[in-house]
């Protein structure tokens, strides 16, 4: 086990021991360990984003800029100039939806890490699906407990006049997410 997962075990192990029921145990355990990823992932998140806002406006005011120039062009009739403009700007907007892309991406990284701490302590461990003669494993059962997390956070959110989840730029970013 890499040390830093070492350490880490210590602590998070301690949410699998709560009732003596392993089922119980493995559930809460897991819940308590997706609220920690996406308390970890949204802090990630708006850091990265107040780190990276000055370029990302310099790149959306750059596509903005582009795209202005070729419908003027367009307009204009100038066909040369349209696809020029155009072409520019079409490349400015990757730019900025791969980068949107790599910094909601951001999110993620603690589940990965939580995952590579429950594959040395529950690699085993199945949950067999009532009815049928399959199971899942860890890795099921916490992608849908992270989901079911990552729901009730969201409407925590929502009704919380302040918490750490919300960015004082959360509305800024649903809009240059969609634009």
């Amino acid at each position: 086990m890499h040390p830093l997962i070492q350490i880490v075990d210590q602590y998070l192990i301690m949410g699998y021991r709560l009732t003596g029921h392993a089922g119980v145990d493995f559930a809460i355990g897991t819940f308590v360990l997706a609220v920690i990823c996406l308390l970890l992932g949204e802090v990630t998140v708006s850091l990265a984003f107040r780190f990276t806002r000055s370029h990302r406006g310099k790149k959306t005011a750059e596509a903005e800029k582009y795209q202005n120039l070729s419908v003027d062009a367009l307009k204009a009739g100038d066909k040369e100039a349209y696809e020029a403009a155009n072409t520019l700007a079409k490349d400015a907007f990757g730019h900025t939806f791969f980068q949107q892309v790599a910094l909601s991406s951001a999110f993620l990284w603690p589940a990965l890490f939580a995952l590579a701490w429950m594959q040395h302590r529950f690699l085993e461990v199945e949950f067999p699906i009532p009815g049928t003669n399959w199971s899942l494993g860890f890795i099921g059962i916490f992608i849908i407990i992270y989901v079911a997390a990552y729901i009730l956070l969201k409407q925590m959110k929502r009704r919380l006049p302040f918490s750490l989840l919300h960015h004082g730029h959360s509305a800024k970013m649903k809009h240059e997410m969609v634009n």
